[in-house]
């Protein structure tokens, strides 16, 4: 089937952060959970509400104790969702200084550096965030959506599937599995893995919105706008045809590292 004229150009030029959840840099990850997925106890803070309230509530937690590992994971994050993201990468460098093998700190600070395209470096941090003897689901799948950012696509599906071993069938990472077959326009194949992850229940809804991008690159703009908008209240629903049809006409996306609102969401 003959692929829409966007497609080649929206592919070629793509810039998928993680959440891998990740949350990567460059694109929309609204929780960035492709890259930022607990790692163990208190490894993760629930995504607030106000993302600015957090960074003041959580900077001055840190301000007064600046070697409390808690405090700087939590202002770290609270950075990253409010998109203060060099910052971010400064407060979590500083702490795993501090606290050297802080793993649930080495997690965030090479997530914070892959939503700032330092993706090599990223990489090569998130390997020291858990080991082979006990790997992390999470840090696996941030790891591959890290490497299909750097064009990797077939070693970050090995990734993947590790962590869909640990945890089988789990929605974010069929989600970014899901958008690495998009990545090397695979459609089909896409497709069908968000339709897994789709399929899983209460899911997160970027999930949704990826499967609708990705039917729409097919041709099936109509089937596409259904699926975003679905049991929807009517402004969400606006906004998630809004944001397909943003996709789809796109001349290109943001190149990485650029803006975030208008790319591929990672899970």
């Amino acid at each position: 089937m003959r692929q829409p004229p966007c497609l080649a150009r929206l592919l070629t030029t793509a810039a998928v952060t993680a959440i891998l959840a990740t949350g990567l840099a460059g694109c929309k990850t609204a929780g960035m959970s492709d890259i930022t997925g607990s790692l163990g106890a208190r490894a993760e803070a629930p995504a607030d509400a106000d993302p600015a309230h957090a960074v003041e509530v959580y900077g001055e937690r840190y301000r007064a104790n600046p070697k409390d590992a808690d405090a700087a994971l939590r202002y770290g994050q609270a950075l990253r969702a409010n998109g203060q993201r060099a910052q971010a990468v400064s407060v979590f460098e500083q702490a795993t200084l501090t606290n050297p093998g802080n793993k649930p700190l080495l997690a965030g600070y090479g997530r914070a550096l892959a939503d700032t395209g330092s993706f090599q470096r990223a990489f090569d941090v998130l390997t020291t965030a858990h080991s082979p003897a006990n790997p992390d689901w999470r840090i696996l799948s941030a790891q591959g959506a890290v490497l299909d950012q750097m064009g990797k696509h077939d070693e970050a599906r090995r990734y993947y599937g590790s962590a869909l071993k640990i945890r089988p069938e789990e929605p974010s990472v069929l989600s970014n599995l899901g958008l690495s077959y998009m990545l090397s326009k695979d459609l089909p194949q896409a497709e069908a893995t968000l339709r897994r992850a789709q399929g899983r229940g209460n899911v997160d809804p970027r999930v949704r919105q990826n499967l609708g991008l990705v039917v729409g690159l097919q041709g099936r703009f109509g089937e596409a706008e259904s699926i975003v908008k679905a049991d929807l209240p009517p402004e969400e629903a606006a906004a998630n045809v809004a944001y397909l049809k943003q996709m789809l006409s796109s001349k290109g996306t943001p190149p990485l590292g650029a803006r975030d609102d208008a790319a591929p969401r990672r899970s």
